[in-house]
């Protein structure tokens, strides 16, 4: 199904590999142009080489997800380089699976306030975006492992969990300045690089 993203100016944390890649694909043979951000420079600009082959701008920059100061110069250069933001996704994952304190600390930093930082962030130019085309939109990738409960990755699950419900405040908050926000919830998924 080919969908058409002519003229939105998409910022897609985590989008060098995995799940992220392919969000940022997706836009890009869209139309859209795409932002990506991930810690690796490497894997970074290879994608960013890819996605430029689809004929829109493109931008990438390396970003600990973990550390709110590089967030915001993210968000703030990414805007600079796409002319604004429409649509921002949150796709990066600490993989927090350790039941102990990296791992929590590994979930929380990244699962979930990575989410609320990028989206605080974003906000002026999302609300500026719905200004001026009537909408926007955050989507966030959760998990099913939010869904139920979890002896192997407990962390995980409960930061998924914890996606799931700042959606449902964030959707609330939000509607008014027409600025919709989801989550989605995939299944295991295998890539090279990937945990499974």
């Amino acid at each position: 199904m080919a969908l058409d993203f002519s003229g939105k100016r998409v910022v897609v944390c985590g989008g060098s590999r995995g799940i992220g890649r392919a969000i940022a694909h997706g836009f890009a043979a869209g139309g859209a142009a795409v932002s990506i951000c991930a810690r690796g420079a490497e894997t970074l600009e290879a994608t960013r080489a890819e996605l430029a082959r689809h004929g829109n701008a493109t931008h990438a920059a390396p970003c600990d997800l973990s550390d709110g100061a590089a967030i915001a110069g993210y968000i703030a250069a990414a805007a600079r380089a796409l002319g604004g933001i429409d649509v921002l996704v949150n796709n990066a994952s600490g993989f927090g699976m350790s039941d102990d304190e990296a791992g929590w600390a590994a979930g929380m930093q990244v699962d979930i306030m990575a989410i609320v930082r990028a989206s605080h962030a974003a906000q002026p130019h999302l609300e500026a975006a719905a200004k001026a085309s009537g909408s926007a939109a955050i989507v966030s990738v959760s998990s099913i492992s939010a869904l139920r409960a979890s002896t192997r990755s407990a962390p995980y699950a409960a930061v998924k969990a914890a996606v799931n419900s700042y959606t449902a405040s964030q959707a609330a908050g939000l509607a008014k300045s027409n600025i919709r926000v989801n989550a989605v919830a995939p299944g295991s998924i295998e890539f090279p690089g990937g945990t499974w």
